[in-house]
């Protein structure tokens, strides 16, 4: 008796599975997860230029405020947001609340209303004080 080929479940995403928030926000929560830690890199380089002295700062400082360089922290702030919401979401279902199927999508909506609003509330701030100059 022949086998029929079919995908395996991590690649039923697409043709053979309508993704949902709550998979979509799993696989975010894991993305964000590691561009967090790749993003610790950033913080560190900014640490090394701060010891460095005010030559490496201003290297650093440059870098940083290019379009590029603003872009790649929006991006970090924006993960860190996002990563931090969603941590704060899992912290509920592990004290058991949340786990009917129209609050994991009412909770899953508010985290990512919530990220793209924290986000962008912090980028206003950050470049209403000058952080932008």
């Amino acid at each position: 008796m022949a086998t029929p080929k079919r995908p395996l479940s991590p690649f039923m995403i697409g043709p053979y599975y309508r993704p949902q928030i709550t998979s979509m926000m799993s696989i975010l929560h894991r993305a964000t997860g590691v561009a967090n830690a790749v993003g610790a890199l950033l913080v560190a380089w900014w640490l090394m230029a701060l010891a460095g002295g005010e030559e490496h700062y201003a290297a650093f400082l440059a870098v940083a405020g290019s379009l590029p360089g603003k872009a790649l922290l929006f991006v970090f702030c924006a993960t860190l947001v996002y990563h931090l919401l969603n941590g704060v979401r899992h912290l509920f279902w592990d004290m058991g609340w949340g786990f009917e199927i129209p609050q994991v999508y009412r909770s899953g909506y508010t985290v990512v209303a919530l990220a793209v609003l924290l986000t962008g509330l912090l980028w206003y701030a950050g470049l209403s004080a000058g952080g932008g100059a």
